[in-house]
This record gives structure tokens, C-alpha cells and sequence, in this order.
């Protein structure tokens, strides 16, 4: 493994860096700057003038790309390229082979190839980080599991990863239903029975303890397959999401969960028409054209009875691990109040930790964008003495 692009643990954060742009657009060009680094900051506001709606975002950023790839920065490339893709619909012509380009250029970086897991007719891509920094003989500190969200690619995640594996853990990193390439390559749309692909990997594998990390919609799907595997020894979810309904309807349709569960439950040609006149802005439009292509559904009205599967009140209880629940205190996808309410249903935990990050840190949105590193400086410093077994479920 190849780890010249490491993400740097310990660099000061990026910070929530002023863009004048929407709230979500903002955040996604933080959450790719980040990875690039302070530069790409920079070079994102000299594009003049910013960009107002997805489709001009796209062009910034492959703009932005040729840029990199033309000054000869590989990686700075791939990332907008991306960040491009991320924004592309789902019938753009340039997304499969954006997504290809990228993906090649960060095995290639990365000196990283798939292991293929099987699991329910699927061919899931695994990548396995081997520990870095061992002495001879010496087992690595402990077997990270981890996976992405709702739209992540799990190669947008290895500058994380390597950094991790550089601490002495082994890291497996893979793509479910629903996700990167599964999704878009196999057409294989999401499951709610997370504890499926889970216990596939582990199977393949051959692991019996490990530490189970869900990053964005994976802090729901995590708690779920955490409730039916038992080698999920240390369960993350970063950050927390006990409801993806909430999270839906915060960006479909602004108002009180009440209101948005009675509004899932009305007859879906209604559905479709409120949800049509919310859908004239464009980021809304997108977000549930990229629900029903991730959850396999025909309508918004589909897409958000799916999403009222998504949550982990029902099985919450039967997790028995150690669990680590991440907030951000400004986060614009996941309720706050969604942090306390999962504490509530995790009554078979052997402990319950949280963090909640804020502005002060650098990283009070979503996953922590802004101060990644400080992310996960704390999941390995709440993990150590778990390892040592003088954890707080010890």
C-alpha cells in the first residue's frame, strides 16, 4: 500500500472556511477541500463567480480537474473529478466514465485492489489496509470494518484509511448495496438488512472481533448490523443517525417529523405533488433523484416510505458491544436530537460513549468535515483501553 497521499492525523483543521455559497454546496466543497487540502480552498473561491446551482457545479469542478491534472497533481485531480461526479444526474453521460477515472487514479496512488465478496448474488469490493508500523510478529493493534454512507465511494475514504492503517490497525474497507460501485456498476440498490453485507465480510475474511465503523447513513446501518452480529466487538457510528426518515424529510421537505411521517403515510400520488413543488429547487430535486436511484424505488412517494425503514429503534437493544456515538453539533443532515434518543435504545450496550463535536473545534458538521483528524483521533484514543480491556465495559 502505497500511502504518499496519508491523510495527516494531526494537521490543524481546515475549519468550517467561510464559502458564499448554499449551505450544502458549501459543505461539499469543504468535504472535498479537506482531503486535498488548504490549497484547494483557494482555488475554489478564485472561481468567479461561484457556482449557484448542481449543474454549475460540475463544470467548477472539472474545471478544476483538467487544472490539476495538467499540473500533473494525480490526486488533487481525481478528487474534483469526484466532486464532479458526485453532482452529476443520473443519466449525465460523463458519470460512469468520471467515476472510472477516479477510481483507477486512487487504486493506482494507493497501490489499492478489491477482494471480491460474495454476498446475496452481489460482488462486493473490499479493500484490505494491512497495519503499518509493526514490529516482526507483532498483530496489529486491532481489525477496523468499515463502510460509507448513502452516495460515498469507498476510495474517497483511503487517505483516512492509510492513515489509520499507518497507527498500527488493519483496515477493511468495503462498498454494500447501494453503494459506489455495487450501485452503479451492478445496479444492486440498498438493503436495509445491513447485518447481511457485514457478516458477509467478515465471513470472507475470517474475523471474529472487530472494530464496526458506518460513516454518514452507515451510523444507522451499523447499529443495525451491530444488533445481529455478535463479532462486532466495537461499534461506531460516525456520525450518529438513529431515523433516516428525519434526515429525508430535513432536506425534501423542512417540517416536523410528526408532519413528515403523516405526510409518508398519504397516498403516494399526493406525495409525489407536494413533493414536486419542493422539488423546483434544484438541490431537492437531486437529492430524491439520488434516493430512488440508491434505494431502487420509482418515486419520491417510494423513496421516502424506504427511508422510514431506515432507523434503529426496533433492534437498537440487541447490540452488545462497546458503542461510540459521534455528533455535530451544527449538522445540517442529522437532528441533534437524534444523538440522545439513540442513547436511549442502546440498553443491551456493554458501554455508550458520545461526542459531540462543535464550531470551536472546527468540525461541527456532518462526519466531522473540517477536523477529520480530530474524528479520528478520537475513536482510536476511546478505543485503546477497550483494546486493554480496562474500557468503560470492562
Amino acid at each position: 500500500m502505497n500511502t504518499l497521499h496519508a491523510f495527516d492525523l494531526d494537521i490543524p483543521p481546515l475549519g468550517a472556511q467561510a464559502l458564499p455559497a448554499a449551505t450544502d454546496h458549501a459543505f461539499q466543497a469543504l468535504r472535498w477541500a479537506e482531503l486535498i487540502g488548504p490549497h484547494a480552498i483557494e482555488e475554489i473561491r478564485a472561481l468567479s463567480p461561484l457556482p449557484s446551482t448542481n449543474a454549475g457545479w460540475v463544470e467548477a469542478y472539472l474545471h478544476l480537474g483538467r487544472a490539476a491534472r495538467a499540473a500533473d497533481r494525480q490526486f488533487d485531480a481525481a478528487i474534483y473529478e469526484r466532486a464532479a461526479q458526485f453532482f452529476m444526474a443520473g443519466d449525465d453521460p460523463r458519470r460512469l466514465p468520471t467515476r472510472h477515472r477516479f477510481v483507477r487514479t486512487m487504486q493506482h496512488l494507493f497501490a489499492l485492489s478489491p477482494v471480491r465478496v460474495s454476498c446475496d448474488g452481489a460482488d462486493l469490493p473490499a479493500y484490505d489496509l494491512p497495519a503499518q508500523g509493526l514490529a516482526p510478529g507483532e498483530e496489529p493493534r486491532s481489525t477496523w470494518v468499515l463502510f460509507g454512507g448513502f452516495d460515498s465511494y469507498i476510495e474517497e475514504w483511503f487517505p483516512l484509511l492509510a492513515a489509520i492503517a499507518q497507527r498500527g490497525h488493519r483496515v477493511i474497507a468495503f462498498e454494500g448495496p447501494g453503494q459506489g460501485e455495487v450501485l452503479e456498476e451492478q445496479r444492486v440498490p440498498l438493503t436495509v438488512e445491513w447485518e447481511r453485507p457485514v457478516s458477509a465480510v467478515l465471513d470472507h475474511f475470517g474475523l471474529q472481533e472487530v472494530t464496526l465503523v458506518g460513516l454518514s447513513l452507515g451510523g444507522e446501518l451499523v447499529i443495525r448490523a451491530a444488533a445481529f452480529e455478535p463479532r462486532a466487538a466495537r461499534v461506531v457510528a460516525w456520525d450518529v443517525m438513529d431515523d433516516f426518515l428525519d434526515v429525508a424529510m430535513r432536506q425534501a421537505a423542512p417540517v416536523p417529523s410528526r408532519l413528515g411521517r403523516a405526510l409518508v403515510g398519504m397516498p403516494g400520488g399526493l406525495v409525489n405533488r407536494l413533493l414536486a413543488l419542493a422539488g423546483r429547487h434544484s438541490v431537492v430535486q437531486w437529492g430524491l433523484e439520488q434516493g430512488m436511484r440508491v434505494t431502487g424505488t420509482d418515486s419520491p412517494a417510494q423513496f421516502l416510505r424506504f427511508a422510514g425503514r431506515l432507523h434503529t429503534r426496533e433492534v437498537s437493544a440487541q447490540v452488545r458491544g462497546d458503542v461510540l456515538l459521534l455528533a455535530g453539533a451544527q449538522d445540517h443532515y442529522v437532528p441533534l436530537a437524534q444523538l440522545p434518543r439513540q442513547v436511549r435504545t442502546l440498553t443491551g450496550a456493554r458501554s455508550v460513549t458520545t461526542r459531540v463535536f462543535t464550531a470551536a473545534e472546527g468540525c461541527a458538521s456532518h462526519c466531522q468535515v473540517g477536523n477529520l483528524g480530530l474524528a479520528v483521533r478520537t475513536i482510536l484514543a476511546w478505543e485503546e483501553p477497550l483494546l486493554s480491556g480496562v474500557g468503560p465495559g470492562h
